[in-house]
């Protein structure tokens, strides 16, 4: 079912660069979504060619809207409802953090052991 009218915080959710649809709105309602440079409400509607910037938790989009969709798709038939106008700066950037990035999880084999493997080295050295 393909209408002319649909919400942004819909729209934002069907392409996937929300999880949910509340967190879409959220971020609409926060200023996180921007059309023309100001604040766009999640009940704004969309039409296509209209560009939005839009902050995800972990990266800065820049889409335009090629495709109206009503429903959440999997993601390779979602990415034809938009065209990604991210500058390369930010593209460069993004992968700039996930190479400094560290998880915090312990690389295996370095340095102190996981409670299990403690009690695994005390059982050990305690059959002796």
């Amino acid at each position: 079912m393909k209408t002319d009218k649909l919400r942004l915080d819909k729209y934002l959710w069907a392409i996937r660069l929300f999880k949910t649809r509340s967190l879409a709105a959220a971020a609409c309602n926060s200023g996180k979504v921007k059309y023309q440079d100001e604040a766009a409400k999640p009940g704004k509607n969309v039409h296509l060619g209209d560009i939005y910037d839009v902050r995800t938790e972990g990266r800065r989009w820049k889409i335009k809207v090629t495709g109206l969709l009503q429903n959440r798709l999997k993601y390779s038939e979602a990415i034809n409802y938009y065209a990604d106008l991210t500058p390369p700066e930010e593209l460069e950037r993004l992968e700039y953090q996930a190479s400094v990035f560290h998880t915090g999880k312990r690389l295996s084999k370095i340095g102190r052991p996981t409670k299990k493997e403690r009690r695994e080295l005390d059982d050990f050295f305690d059959e002796e």
